[in-house]
């Protein structure tokens, strides 16, 4: 597969000048090679559906068996027809497909046709049926890769195989880069790059694209039908919030102002609440200008919602319910096989831990006799502790009690966490949008949802209290200034908007891309269609 985009005619390689070659004679003797418009009556997988090879009790063969393709006909309109081996019929039907396979030899050539869903068909082209000109035409000038359009007669060729007797051919669009050969198969950096290809050669990278779009489905179905209500919030920002993280910046040329792409839609979602849409959600792009590995995009989509009246147990509940809903919906169990073919389960009621009982359990089996980590253990105890465990501590950035504990916890309990598993009770420094929690003091109504070791979603009982909500701003403020550059800053409008009166809320958060890992087992860049990759030199 060529790897670099060519600039001059010097840079292509040997196929693609032959290929370009080609299209040249087409245009030459008056064909099309891209025409706007080309001859088909039917799809691929409507025909295989309503056309059945029987068994031949002979050769013990069956439809579809050389490409392995589904000849059920649910679905499909009228009588299923049923061919013996070698029968022909003078239904006339007009089909497309990408060339995957030729054998251009003597007076009879054959192809196999693939369509976008990965359905294949087999034509055949005989000097008898479209005549000396077309069949020499075919082959001088198909190449593996090319879309044709091929009208014909439907049979069952003499081995079985159901498939297209031309009578015509046309060109519907010319291959100028070839394929990947079949035998090399691209490796995971060629397959993110060329996306498109991928989904050509790759069932699985097919299955992949529209299990993404069904699980999407599957939520909002999930939400629409407990009375949520979808909105749409700003991407580009004029302060970044929601969220602790870096964000990317831009400039807008028309108001002469600095913005910011969203890093998180909360702070405009809770806007909804205040304003009365009481059940919100949105399924949004987000960008974060933050590192890039195996569960991280600084491009992803999220999952937000917001309920009135809710708590962070309600949002638990509203998560795991969406999870398995969408197991159940899309791969039909909570059960679900993963990529490597081990199961996963998703099922039943999901464990909780507590973050600092779970964090003391861990550090007691690492150094047993460790003083327990509380809400009173200092920034210097901690450190000594992150230091012992190899936890690099940056020396700007005012990593605090909070966020001390946090990362300690992450480097010792997260990836432990196999089974669907709710951490709860946060330090307040670290939640900074969260409500105390009503009973504990110093930690916050928040919870992380883990799935085999990865976190998937976050949840809270939202902080509706406008005094408390700025004096949580004005300690990010001076985060920021100590030299954090993922703190939260203060947003007045927002301020406004919570001084106007905010109900009691739930609100959630969960990654998309990450959920898809967690359903399939697939990698980030596995589960994104499009994943950012550097540009080739």
């Amino acid at each position: 597969m060529t790897s670099n985009q060519p600039t001059q005619q010097q840079d292509l390689s040997e196929q693609q000048q032959i290929r370009r070659a080609k299209r040249e004679k087409l245009l030459a003797e008056g064909h099309e090679p891209y025409p706007v418009e080309v001859d088909r009556t039917t799809s691929l997988k409507a025909l295989r559906a309503k056309y059945v090879v029987v068994k031949d009790e002979d050769t013990g063969q069956e439809a579809g068996q050389d490409t392995g393709q589904d000849a059920g006909a649910e679905g499909v309109e009228g009588a299923v027809v049923k061919l013996g081996v070698g029968e022909e019929t003078n239904d006339e039907v007009a089909v497309a497909g990408r060339i995957m396979f030729q054998r251009n030899t003597g007076k009879l050539c054959f192809a196999t046709l693939q369509e976008g869903d990965g359905t294949q068909l087999q034509v055949m082209l005989s000097l008898a049926e479209v005549g000396e000109g077309a069949l020499a035409a075919w082959k001088s000038d198909t190449d593996l890769g090319d879309i044709v359009s091929v009208r014909g007669r439907v049979i069952a060729s003499k081995r079985g195989e159901l498939s297209v007797m031309a009578r015509s051919w046309h060109m519907a669009s010319k291959a100028l880069r070839p394929l990947p050969v079949a035998f090399a198969e691209m490796n995971e950096e060629q397959r993110v790059r060329y996306r498109y290809t991928d989904l050509i050669m790759r069932e699985d990278a097919r299955k992949n694209a529209l299990t993404r779009i069904k699980v999407i489905a599957a939520l909002r179905k999930y939400l629409t039908g407990r009375d949520f209500v979808e909105v749409e919030t700003p991407m580009l920002q004029t302060l970044h919030g929601g969220a602790a993280a870096r964000p990317f910046e831009t400039h807008s040329n028309a108001l002469d102002i600095d913005l910011y792409l969203r890093i998180a839609p909360e702070l405009f979602l809770k806007r909804c609440v205040v304003g009365g849409i009481e059940r919100v959600f949105e399924i949004n792009r987000n960008f974060r200008n933050e590192g890039v590995d195996k569960s991280h995009s600084p491009e992803f989509t999220m999952l937000e919602t917001y309920q009135a009246w809710g708590t962070y147990r309600d949002g638990a509940e509203l998560i795991k319910g969406a999870v398995q809903f969408c197991a159940q919906e899309v791969f039909g169990s909570t059960l679900v096989t993963l990529a490597d073919g081990t199961e996963y389960d998703l099922g039943g009621e999901w464990k909780v831990l507590d973050m600092y009982p779970s964090l003391n359990e861990a550090l007691a089996r690492k150094f047993p006799g460790q003083p327990e980590v509380t809400i009173e253990s200092s920034v210097e105890e901690l450190k000594s502790i992150a230091a012992a465990i190899g936890l690099a501590v940056p020396e700007k950035g005012g990593w605090g009690h909070g966020k001390l504990v946090e990362e300690i916890w992450e480097e010792l309990c997260s990836d432990q966490l196999y089974e669907p598993t709710f951490v709860t009770n946060f330090p307040v420094e670290t939640s900074p949008l969260t409500r105390d929690h009503r009973e504990r003091a110093g930690v916050t109504e928040k919870w992380d949802l883990y799935v085999r070791g990865f976190e998937l979603a976050t949840g809270y009982s939202e902080l509706v209290d406008p005094v408390i909500q700025r004096e949580r701003f004005e300690d990010q403020a001076r985060l920021a200034a100590g030299g954090d550059d993922e703190a939260m800053v203060l947003d007045e409008e927002f301020l406004a908007a919570m001084e106007q009166g905010m109900p009691p809320t739930s609100g959630t958060g969960m990654g998309i891309d990450r959920l898809l890992m967690a359903l399939t087992g697939l990698g980030i860049r596995e589960t994104v269609l499009f994943p950012m990759v550097r540009p080739e030199a």
